[in-house]
């Protein structure tokens, strides 16, 4: 079945460009003024941001910042109010879908399916893009490679919907790793996990941005994005209130504002990396 719906959406006679080679520091998606509108509410305002190739951007901010909705914009999943969105050095509305889905690949908050998949046909469902391209030979791998990275192999043949909240957010994730687009837009991947799949999670998207990919992936965890981001921005109210290398933008100060909390912000006594903490007592 999945097979019959990829040749459906992914026929060889769509005219699809291929991506082409991509060097560190490339920018893989980008936004300038973008504005976005829901429900008559501006939910961004004027944003402009870049994430590059062989880095991972995280966003962070509190509830109803505009995250979600960035990473939605940057997939082309919702349309710009005002500004422009690019993925690839090209505006996102010069590609097709089938184009875009070769470039980026995204991963929603929840995962759910209305037919009883077994957990490799979700992950291989990452491949439809590529069917009737040099590179569908290369499905098999992928998805196997994907699944193993994920630490899902165990349960290939469950059916999808008899997983964990925690299993099915990692299925999802080998999902958009087995489809090899340069650009991975995850959104909160760590919020169903433990700790130990937290932390496997993020060194996996260390590891896609050391082999040349984009991650930008939204975080509630500001240690997580401390210990692993390359650049965080952090939102506050549809804006970006700063963006950079944590250990320069996590300051009290910055996040007691914008989250409304005090916080406290310490240098980790081996590591150096910035551990938050709300200030208590």
């Amino acid at each position: 079945m999945i097979g019959r719906i990829a040749e459906r959406l992914f026929s060889p006679g769509a005219g699809r460009a291929l991506p082409g080679p991509v060097s560190p520091g490339d920018p893989l998606a980008d936004t300038s003024g973008l504005v976005v509108r829901l429900g008559g509410r501006e939910v961004l305002a004027g944003v402009s941001l870049t994430a590059s190739a062989g880095e991972v951007l995280a966003l962070v901010g509190p509830n109803g910042a505009g995250k979600s909705t960035l990473l939605a914009a940057l997939a082309a999943d919702l349309p710009a109010d005002a500004g422009v969105v690019r993925v690839c050095g090209r505006p996102t509305g010069e590609w097709s879908a089938s184009e875009l889905a070769l470039r980026r690949a995204v991963l929603p908050q929840s995962a759910a399916l209305s037919f009883p998949f077994g957990v490799e046909d979700v992950v291989r469902m990452g491949r439809a893009p590529w069917a009737g391209t040099p590179l569908e030979d290369e499905d098999d791998r992928a998805v196997r490679e994907a699944m193993a990275a994920t630490e899902v192999t165990v349960f290939a043949s469950r059916p999808f919907s008899a997983l964990s909240g925690g299993e099915r957010a990692r299925v999802a994730l080998a999902r958009v790793l087995a489809q090899r687009a340069p650009l991975l837009l995850l959104d909160e991947p760590t919020a169903a996990l433990d700790l130990r799949h937290q932390e496997l999670v993020l060194r996996i998207c260390r590891e896609r941005a050391a082999a040349g990919d984009a991650v930008v992936v939204v975080l509630h965890d500001l240690g997580l994005a401390a210990a692993y981001a390359d650049r965080v921005a952090v939102l506050r109210d549809g804006a970006l209130a700063a963006e950079g290398p944590p250990a320069g933008v996590f300051t009290g100060d910055l996040l007691t504002e914008v989250y409304r909390q005090p916080v406290e912000v310490f240098p980790h006594p081996r590591t150096g990396v910035p551990l938050v903490a709300p200030v208590r007592g």
